[in-house]
C-alpha cells in the first residue's frame, strides 16, 4: 500500500466496493457493465468522436478541445498520477482490508497499469464535459454514459472510489485547460486575420 492511502480511505474504498458486490451485483448487470466499461478502452471511442468532429467546420472547435483534453489527461493522468502514486487495484489486495475479489474472479481482462486515477472515467469525462460545453443536449446523455463508465469500473473490482472521483475532477480541470487553450488560440488566429491586409 502506498503512504498517500490511509487506512481510513483504504477501509472505506474497500467496503463501498464489496456492498456493490453484496447488494448490487447480480448476472444481468455483470454483462451490462462488463459491455460498458469497454467504451472506455484506451480511451478510443472518445479519441475517433474527436477526429470525426474536426471535419465539420460546426463541430471542429469542439473535436480540438475534446483532444487536447484527452492529451492532457494521458499526460497528467496516465503518464504522471497513475506512475507517482502507484496504487495497487482491488483484485490485488489479496484479501486486505476485506476485499472480496482476486484475479481469478475478475470478469474482464486483468488491466496492466496502476488504479488511480481511473483512466477509463477520465477520457470518458474528457469528452462528455467537452461536449457538454459545445452543446448541453448532446452533453449530458454522453455525462450520463461517462458516470456509467466510472461506475462500471467499480462494479468490476477494478477501480476505487476515490480512483473514480478523481478521474471526474481531473477531467473537469483537463476540460477546462484545454478550453482555455483552444479558445486562446482561436482568439489570437481571429485577430491574426483581422490585422492581415486580406483581412
Amino acid at each position: 500500500m502506498t503512504p498517500y492511502f490511509p487506512d481510513s480511505i483504504q477501509t472505506w474504498d474497500v467496503n463501498v466496493l464489496n456492498f456493490i458486490q453484496e447488494h448490487i451485483a447480480n448476472p444481468a448487470l455483470d454483462v451490462f457493465f462488463a459491455f460498458i466499461t469497454h467504451l472506455g478502452d484506451a480511451g478510443i471511442l472518445w479519441i475517433i468522436t474527436a477526429i470525426v468532429m474536426l471535419f465539420f467546420k460546426k463541430t471542429r472547435k469542439c473535436g480540438i478541445t475534446m483532444g487536447v483534453a484527452l492529451l492532457l489527461g494521458l499526460i497528467l493522468g496516465n503518464g504522471l498520477m497513475k506512475n507517482l502514486f502507484a496504487r495497487v487495484r482491488p483484485f490485488n489486495l489479496e484479501g486486505a482490508y476485506g476485499a472480496m475479489k482476486g484475479v481469478e474472479d475478475l470478469l474482464v481482462a486483468k488491466p496492466g497499469d496502476k488504479s488511480f486515477p481511473s483512466g477509463h472515467t477520465l477520457g470518458s469525462f474528457e469528452a462528455a464535459f467537452s461536449l457538454f460545453v459545445w452543446n448541453k443536449k448532446i452533453g449530458i446523455p454522453v455525462i450520463v454514459l461517462a458516470a456509467l463508465i466510472g461506475f462500471s469500473r467499480l462494479y468490476l473490482y477494478l477501480h476505487f472510489p476515490t480512483d473514480v472521483f478523481m478521474g471526474v475532477i481531473l477531467a473537469a480541470l483537463n476540460t477546462f485547460l484545454a478550453c482555455l487553450i483552444v479558445n486562446c488560440v482561436y482568439k489570437h488566429i481571429e485577430n491574426k486575420k483581422k490585422l492581415s491586409p486580406e483581412g
